[in-house]
């Protein structure tokens, strides 16, 4: 019997927010100000908070994203993804793209623009430019 530990934390915002929620309209139906300076004090409060809910799910995003290349990582490690599934550019790029060039006189330059981190990008050209499959042009790459 495997053991699956459920995920919580979406529910636990939404009670957050509900209470938040309900904690509102009550402060609205029962505040001691006139409405413009009530609504002025929830607008300072909206633009306080809404920077730092903004910042949290900046964080969990990033979080999340790791985590998911690390499983990824790990994935394609115990051969599950197949080889390929990664791109993995190894030596000078320039040569690389040389080597590219001969075999795939259609491919330009700006075809072969790379800079680091946007090599989804890369391999969206190529894809397109040479008509293959993700997976192909992933391993061609790594392959030079």
């Amino acid at each position: 019997m495997s053991y699956h530990e459920e995920d919580n934390s979406g529910k636990i915002l939404l009670a957050a927010l509900a209470g938040a929620g309900a904690g509102i309209i009550a402060g609205l139906l029962m505040a001691p100000d006139k409405g413009t300076a009530t609504r002025s004090k929830l607008g300072s409060a909206a633009t306080k908070y809404s920077g730092q809910l903004g910042e949290q799910l900046s964080k969990y995003g990033e979080d999340l994203d790791s985590k998911f290349k690390g499983y990824i990582e790990k994935l394609e490690d115990l051969g599950i993804t197949g080889a390929g599934s990664k791109l993995k550019l190894k030596g000078n790029w320039d040569e690389a793209k040389g080597k590219l060039k001969q075999q795939y006189a259609q491919l330009t330059d700006e075809d072969l623009e790379y800079a680091e981190g946007q090599g989804d990008e890369l391999i969206g050209r190529l894809q397109t430019k040479l008509g293959k499959a993700k997976q192909e042009v992933v391993k061609l790459l790594n392959d030079l």
